[in-house]
């Protein structure tokens, strides 16, 4: 009876206890995504706000830290990037969306691309099922790919940690690819110009998180990035708000984003990874070479700039895309039309890619 009421006594208190330990999780995560961030910046790594923690957090969650990112944070900070991006939105660049039904179209032929012929050669040299093979080669939509998976009996543990190792990789790689094929800055320092009149910057954050919640109720992917995008690109197009981000919140949204990309980590033992990390790297540069010839294509049809198309074609990775695109100038908008319409194009792609006749090997 006593060891009864003892318990009961404790049970009152375990809410503020796991409360606690969740917090502690937390700060140690933003504490390694800020010294990678640190470390990178002061290397000289390209977009080192977010390729440092990405790689940082990675590693500490690999070597058995728990870490994690709380739903309530991530979505303050895609909101805040979301404020940050369309600050750069002008009525010159919305004038140029005449030449993007091109480049979506060659968009779409790329994703299809990398899908069908990744997954055939994935399942001959790896030794996997086609439907395993193909939703490891599914360039994004990891959510979908992982409950589709998961009612067609596919092996959801490794095509959850090969997509994993794609996005880190394409985090990584994105920012390098970016640097060596053009003169795009890709320091990430601070701009130049009026910081948001702090009113202007509370009437955003106010109107993005309702629309923010109305989209999340909807299930549309990255609901708080686009409501904060909507918003500020409406406010800054038309001219009624001005400035950007003050730039140490957009700073502490940028590493946050690289460090949740770490956290993807957390848990996955070394014998899952050593199983999927050969199929990772392959994925990982089957879709880059095909993405970054069909960015090189579409940036020849359409005058696009170079930089604009790589970023928008990356095969996966939305939230961290865009974020990219704040990073080098590129058009946000732009860039977050390419990747919303390359996870609806994959949506409807996915079925009719595992529906069509295969033989098993």
């Amino acid at each position: 009876m006593g060891c009864s009421c003892e318990w009961g006594i404790f049970e009152n208190y375990w809410p503020a206890v796991k409360l606690l330990h969740n917090i502690v999780i937390t700060v140690k995560t933003i504490a390694v995504g800020a010294l990678g961030a640190f470390i990178a910046w002061f290397f000289g790594m390209p977009a080192p706000f977010i390729t440092g923690p990405a790689i940082f957090v990675s590693v500490a969650s690999l070597a058995g830290l728990k870490t994690d990112i709380p739903v309530k944070l991530r979505d303050m900070v895609f909101l805040a990037i979301g404020i940050t991006l369309g600050a750069s939105v002008t009525p010159e660049i919305l004038a140029a969306a005449g030449n993007w039904p091109i480049s979506l179209a060659i968009m779409c032929f790329g994703t299809g691309l990398i899908m069908i012929v990744g997954g055939w050669i994935f399942q001959r040299a790896f030794n996997t099922n086609r439907k395993t093979a193909l939703l490891c080669s599914t360039p994004g939509h990891l959510s979908y790919v992982l409950s589709f998976g998961t009612d067609i009996g596919a092996d959801t543990a490794i095509i959850s940690v090969i997509q994993s190792i794609r996005l880190l990789l394409l985090t990584l790689l994105v920012p390098v690819a970016i640097a060596v094929l053009t003169d795009a800055d890709m320091s990430m320092r601070a701009p130049i110009g009026a910081v948001m009149p702090p009113i202007h910057l509370a009437v955003l954050t106010i109107l993005s998180g309702i629309l923010g919640f109305g989209l999340l109720k909807l299930k549309v992917p990255a609901a708080f990035l686009l409501a904060g995008m909507f918003f500020s690109s409406l406010g800054h197009g038309v001219g009624v708000i001005t400035g950007g981000m003050p730039i140490t919140i957009s700073t502490t949204a940028f590493v946050l984003i690289g460090a949740l990309m770490g956290t993807r980590f957390s848990g996955v033992t070394m014998a899952l990874l050593r199983r999927a990390a050969l199929g990772g790297l392959f994925i990982t540069a089957f879709g880059l070479v095909v993405a970054m010839a069909a960015a090189m294509l579409a940036h020849l049809a359409t005058g696009l700039p170079l930089v604009w198309v790589i970023i928008a074609f990356a095969p996966g990775g939305f939230e961290t895309m865009v974020a990219m695109a704040g990073v080098i100038g590129a058009d946000p908008a732009f860039v977050a039309f390419h990747h919303v319409s390359r996870l609806f194009f994959l949506s409807a792609f996915v079925p009719i890619a595992l529906s069509w006749k295969s033989a098993e090997r």
